[in-house]
């Protein structure tokens, strides 16, 4: 009889799912952009307005699931449903978001309470030809630039140690 663990798999049925999931979203954002933008509108706009409303489902639906799983003394390692498993999945590549980490849940809070809405807000200054929506859009990315680096920076500045980089799926 033998000891070892059996392998994980590295693309699973959640991880299909989760890929399907990822691409309504795109395919929402597409249709939306085809919907509300003018036939005429410029590519650069049409792009701008397809990636802000990928964003905003994103944060709004799979990373406000996750701070629901991890606040008031939840983790996601101890949740059940197609949310939870979703994050166990990515847990499995950084145990951090398993077991509600608090740089990682602070993170999420300004992510989900912050770069969401701003999303929203840009797509709706996009929507009216608002020029202010250049200096929103240097904000957003500026946010999402440091919310990477804040997510990430502390893990590599110890060594990752709780980053599995066994795989390429995981990587």
């Amino acid at each position: 009889m033998s000891n070892s663990t059996p392998a994980l798999q590295p693309f699973t049925q959640t991880s299909a799912t989760s890929l399907a999931a990822i691409v309504c979203v795109g395919l929402i954002a597409y249709i939306g952009s085809k919907k509300l933008l003018p036939k005429n509108a410029q590519w650069q706009d049409r792009f701008t307005f397809i990636w802000l409303a990928f964003d905003a489902m994103i944060r709004f639906s799979i990373e406000g699931s996750f701070l629901v799983l991890s606040t008031f003394g939840r983790q996601v390692n101890t949740s059940t449903g197609p949310f939870a498993e979703l994050w166990k999945e990515y847990a499995r590549a950084d145990s951090r978001w398993g077991r509600a980490d608090e740089t990682i849940v602070s993170v999420e809070i300004l992510i989900v309470l912050g770069v969401g809405p701003l999303c929203c807000y840009i797509l709706k200054q996009l929507l009216q030809d608002d020029p202010a929506r250049y200096y929103w859009i240097v904000v957003l990315s500026t946010a999402e630039i440091y919310g990477g680096w804040m997510t990430f920076c502390p893990e590599w500045l110890t060594g990752s140690p709780n980053l599995n980089t066994s795989n390429a799926l995981y990587l």
